[in-house]
């Protein structure tokens, strides 16, 4: 099937509506004329270092062709820049999360090899130590920030390295539909996974490019039409080192819409972001869970804002107590909130709207496994199944690992289906029950912390045994990381932390730590979850 590509449809559109305003972000105002002659500069930039597609040839599931550009950034203009301006190169860019400490950073590198990376001034010190360790030096490109950190040695600045640049597209470069844009995981199944989607799927998927009947927007005239019509202005408050920020922004894009950054982007300011929402009168505004409509609700209701071009709040990644939501709404009663359920792996697999609704809608191409993962389930039967995505926009497979690759995504029925974790009941009206993930993940304010990770640091530090890591309900983050660790006489909490830190994200760190004697194992060696979690009742 026939399907458009990021880079080109860009173009297109910017063609069609050159002064329309494409970014905003403090007092910068970028028009589509302006971000489409910015992100050919950065192409131009790659390509001159001989970056693009390396072989033409069909690759494996789990292969990349690309070169790799890795986005090492807090929100802001640059970042999108860095998203269009790869795939214009033909280049592949990934997400880096930006908490991540020196051994999580190389981890990541060592796994997505990038030849390029992106990065903000500020992690220019981790940035000197970690390409010390990779095997290959990479390109740098260094963005200014307000930390004033001078360039890292043999780093280009990234505005005079785009002012050097021509603005002219490409020569014989022609970006493709089956040109790959890779999603890191979170490490919800364990460390953080290169998801090798092809963008004309991406598009088509989670960025939205489909018409009212649901049918694939395939036709590069229909889709610049689509976005001359558009008044989206879609406020985007989640990092984009994360799928529901890149895919707000980037779907906003390919709709024609205006993409508009909050004035603090290292942290949620939601006083901030109602200002930024309210001034520049956002049509949409995504939410990560309770994390971020909590404090969103409480600051309107300290101060009132005028949103009525506000219509749709998006939710993703984690839950929005039904509390909230309520009033939520009535704070802004013009808009409506939907929640969509997905993976880096699936896209939106499920979604619902309603404050108390609590079953979902299946997404087309929406399936519920057996327990097997051998049939679908018809709706109404009794049996907790396994949430699968199908249809036209499923990804390729894991970056470097055909064993997980086969393991998530199967052919089932003739269908090629992802299978990324949920456990999930198919109900007899034809909705979904999703009871959440198997692995033994955690959700906090929507970063997935893997706990057999966090556990394996503590149980490195000199006086633990031997540690279990749960979550544990918290009104704002939906959960927060509880150790349990022993033996009784363990460190203090103070210690505990300091060692983490040195090997973890700040958010990967316990919150709280409980200390036992009693064991924590099952006869047979596994964790005993159920006994960690009984010592914090």
């Amino acid at each position: 099937m026939p399907q458009l590509d990021l880079a080109t449809l860009h173009e297109a559109v910017a063609a069609a509506v050159p002064d329309r305003e494409a970014m905003v972000w403090r007092d910068r105002r970028l028009s589509w004329s302006q971000t489409a002659e910015r992100t050919r500069r950065l192409a131009r930039v790659l390509h001159g270092h001989g970056l693009g597609i390396r072989d033409e040839r069909p690759a494996r599931p789990w292969e990349s062709p690309h070169d790799h550009l890795a986005l090492y950034l807090h929100n802001g203009p640059e970042y999108v820049e860095g998203l269009v301006g790869a795939h214009k190169a033909r280049v592949a860019p990934f997400n880096v999360n930006y908490r991540y400490v020196d051994d999580e950073l190389a981890q990541l590198f060592a796994d997505a090899r990038p030849a390029a990376i992106m990065y903000h001034a500020r992690f220019a010190d981790v940035i000197a130590r970690v390409v010390k360790r990779l095997d290959a030096r990479p390109l740098l490109l260094q963005v200014a920030d307000e930390s004033g950190n001078d360039l890292v040695p043999e780093a280009l600045d990234y505005e005079e390295a785009l002012a050097a640049a021509s603005a002219d597209p490409l020569d014989g470069v022609r970006p493709q539909a089956g040109d790959l844009h890779i999603l890191y995981t979170g490490g919800t199944t364990g460390l953080p996974k290169g998801v090798l989607w092809r963008i004309g799927d991406l598009m088509i998927g989670p960025l939205g490019l489909r018409r009212r009947d649901g049918s694939p927007l395939d036709d590069l005239d229909e889709a610049v039409a689509r976005a001359v019509r558009s008044d989206q202005r879609v406020v985007v408050g989640p990092p984009l080192m994360h799928g529901a920020g890149t895919w707000s922004a980037l779907g906003a894009w390919c709709g024609g819409g205006c993409v508009i950054f909050p004035d603090r982007v290292d942290g949620l300011d939601a006083a901030g972001l109602m200002a930024t929402a309210e001034r520049e009168r956002a049509t949409r505004l995504p939410l990560v869970g309770d994390a971020f409509a909590r404090p969103i609700t409480e600051a309107l209701e300290r101060r009132p804002h005028d949103l009525g071009p506000l219509r749709s709040l998006v939710n993703s990644a984690a839950a929005v107590s039904p509390e909230v939501k309520r009033r939520l709404l009535e704070l802004i009663p013009g808009a409506r909130i939907v929640d969509v359920l997905g993976s880096s792996e699936s896209g939106f697999a499920v979604t619902r709207a309603g404050a108390d609704a609590r079953a979902f809608a299946m997404a087309p191409g929406g399936a519920v496994l057996n327990a097997d993962r051998t049939r679908k389930l018809a709706p109404g039967e009794d049996e907790m199944g396994w949430l699968a995505k199908g249809g036209d926009a499923v990804p390729l497979g894991y970056l470097g690992d055909p064993d997980k690759t086969a393991a998530t995504f199967l052919t089932i029925g003739g269908d090629r289906l992802v299978i990324p974790g949920d456990r999930a009941r198919h109900l007899a009206d034809g909705t979904v029950e999703v009871h959440g993930r198997e692995a033994t993940t955690i959700n906090t304010g929507g970063e997935k912390v893997f706990a057999e990770e966090v556990e394996g640091v503590l149980r490195g530090l000199p006086g633990v045994e031997d540690a279990l890591v749960v979550g544990w309900p918290s009104e704002r983050w939906g959960s927060e990381i509880v150790a349990v660790v022993r033996p009784a006489a363990a460190p203090d909490d103070g210690a505990l932390r300091a060692g983490c830190a040195a090997h973890l994200a700040r958010y990967k760190i316990p919150k709280a730590f409980v200390r036992t004697d009693a064991p924590l194992r099952l006869p047979n060696g596994k964790a005993d979850y159920a006994a960690a979690r009984a010592l914090l009742d």
